[in-house]
């Protein structure tokens, strides 16, 4: 049955996402506002280029106790090599890879633009809804 669901049906559609430029304090706020464990980082045409995490954030707090540094940019501590799934992916795909990798969520794309944002959570709401 979960092979049959599509991601672009459970997934976060009004999504957060960043620009590489954007000020990663500024970035961590929004994280915390939106309860996201991390976001999409795209292009001016909405591409996706990078992903910034909890974890790479919490790389801030490192730099700033050895270097004095307060923050930067969003390119400076985002993922650049990431995972995405597509919109028409099953969710039988979403949980292989969060079975197989440490995401919390993952970026969803439809020909190369980000369209939303998948995360564990919203999988086990799909999971929940089929119990009904």
């Amino acid at each position: 049955m979960l092979q049959s669901m599509q991601v672009k049906d459970y997934m976060i559609g009004d999504h957060l996402a960043f620009r590489p430029d954007t000020n990663v304090l500024d970035a961590i706020h929004q994280l915390l506002q939106h309860h996201l464990s991390g976001a999409p980082v795209t292009d001016e045409s909405g591409r996706l280029v990078g992903f910034l995490s909890e974890k790479d954030c919490l790389k801030i707090a490192v730099n700033a106790s050895y270097f004095d540094g307060r923050g930067g940019m969003v390119q400076d501590f985002m993922a650049r090599e990431v995972v995405s799934l597509s919109a028409e992916a099953n969710l039988v795909d979403a949980i292989e890879i969060f079975i197989s990798k440490p995401y919390r969520c993952l970026p969803v794309v439809d020909d190369e633009r980000v369209v939303g944002q998948i995360a564990r959570r919203d999988v086990l709401r799909a999971m929940e809804k089929l119990r009904r």
